[in-house]
C-alpha cells in the first residue's frame, strides 16, 4: 500500500509553533499560544492502542464529518473552528480544556454491556437496572463521562460526584457540560434519524476561553460516536441478533476475534491490506450515509506533501 496515499504522521516545520501534541489520532500544532492547527491523522485506535497501519481516506472522513456537526450544532453552544484548510485540518481557537470527556449513551452496548455481563450495574455513578438486554434502550439517555487521558495512558471512567469532589470541573461549569452535552445528543439524535440511523452512543469535549465554554475536538463521527441503522433494530433485538452499525466497534471485533483486547501480555494480531480496505470502505459508508452527500475522496500522489502545502499557505494568509 503506498504510505504517500495515507497520513499516518506528520512533522509539520510551521511559522511560530508553540507546542505540539500527537494524540492517538490527531497532530495538533499550537500557534501563536491562542490557535490550534489539528491535522486528522490516518491513524486508527482501538483499545486504546494505534494500530500499525493507517486507513485511506479515515482522516478526511472524521474530519469533514465534525466539521459539518460542528456548523450544525454552533447555536446549541460555541465551538472552537475557524477554517478547514485541507480535508483533513481544522484551524481553530485554543481553548482551555477540561480535563474530562462527557460520554452519553443511548443503549445499553459495547463497553457499557461487557461490564454490565460481568456482573456490574453503575457505570460512573449511573445505576443500571437488572433484566436489561444487549442494545436495549435507556429509558433516558445517560452521561458516563471519564478522564482525558495524558499520551501512553487510559481513559478512566469517573462519577460527577468524583469530578465535583476533586474540583476537576466547577459545579457551575458542570451543570453546563450536562446541558450542553443532552443537547447535543438530542440534535445529534435526531439527524441521525433523518438518514435513517440511530446515534446510540458519542463523547463530547469542551473547553474555555475566559469564562465562555466552547466545544471542542470532533463530534458525532465513528471514531466519537456509534450508530445503529434504524431499518430492522426493532427486529433484530427481538430475536436477540447483533445489530448493523457504522461505527470503530466491528474493528474491536475484529481485534477481539484474533485475541487481542489491549490487556497485558496481548500482542496485536497482523492486520492484512484487506482488512485495512475494508476498515476504508466503512467510514466511507458512514459518511454517505450521515451526511447524505457522496465522499469525494481527495486523490493525491502525496497527501504529506499536499496537507503541509495547504496549511503554510493557509497561515500566509490568515496572519498576514
Amino acid at each position: 500500500m503506498n504510505s504517500r496515499k495515507t497520513l499516518p504522521e506528520t512533522k509539520l516545520n510551521l511559522p511560530e509553533i508553540t507546542n505540539f501534541y500527537k494524540g492517538k489520532v490527531r497532530d495538533v500544532y499550537t500557534i501563536k499560544d491562542d490557535y490550534l492547527m489539528m491535522i486528522v491523522s490516518d491513524r486508527i485506535s482501538a483499545f486504546d492502542v494505534v494500530l500499525p497501519k493507517a486507513i485511506p481516506h479515515k482522516g478526511q472522513v472524521l474530519n469533514q464529518i465534525a466539521f459539518k456537526f460542528l456548523d450544525a450544532t454552533e447555536d446549541i453552544v460555541p465551538n472552537w473552528k475557524i477554517a478547514s484548510p485541507d480535508p483533513m485540518v481544522t484551524f481553530g481557537r485554543k481553548c482551555d480544556s477540561f480535563p474530562v470527556e462527557m460520554i452519553i449513551r443511548g443503549y445499553l452496548t459495547g463497553s457499557s454491556w461487557r461490564s454490565y455481563q460481568k456482573g456490574s450495574r453503575e457505570i460512573c455513578g449511573v445505576k443500571i437496572p437488572d433484566g436489561m438486554r444487549e442494545h436495549e434502550r435507556f429509558p433516558q439517555p445517560i452521561i458516563t463521562p471519564t478522564t482525558k487521558a495524558e499520551q501512553g495512558e487510559h481513559d478512566a471512567d469517573i462519577s460527577k460526584e468524583e469530578i465535583l469532589a476533586k474540583g476537576l470541573v466547577s459545579a457551575q461549569d458542570y451543570a453546563k457540560l450536562e446541558e450542553y452535552t443532552y443537547k447535543l445528543f438530542e440534535r445529534g439524535t435526531a439527524m441521525a434519524a433523518e438518514k435513517g440511523l440511530i446515534l446510540v452512543d458519542t463523547k463530547y469535549e469542551f473547553g474555555k476561553i475566559d469564562d465562555e465554554i466552547f466545544l471542542i475536538d470532533e463530534i458525532h463521527t465513528p471514531d466519537s460516536s456509534r450508530y445503529f441503522y434504524a431499518e430492522g433494530y426493532e427486529d433484530r433485538f427481538a430475536k436477540g441478533e447483533q445489530q448493523k452499525q457504522l461505527s470503530k466497534e466491528f474493528v474491536r471485533e475484529w481485534l477481539m476475534e484474533n485475541g487481542f483486547q489491549g490487556l497485558e501480555g496481548q500482542s496485536l494480531p497482523e492486520i492484512p491490506d484487506t482488512f485495512v480496505e475494508q476498515v476504508s470502505a466503512r467510514y466511507i459508508e458512514l459518511y454517505e450515509i450521515i451526511t447524505g452527500e457522496a465522499f469525494v475522496a481527495d486523490q493525491s500522489e502525496n497527501v504529506p506533501e499536499r496537507v503541509e502545502k495547504n496549511i503554510v499557505s493557509f497561515l500566509e494568509i490568515y496572519f498576514k
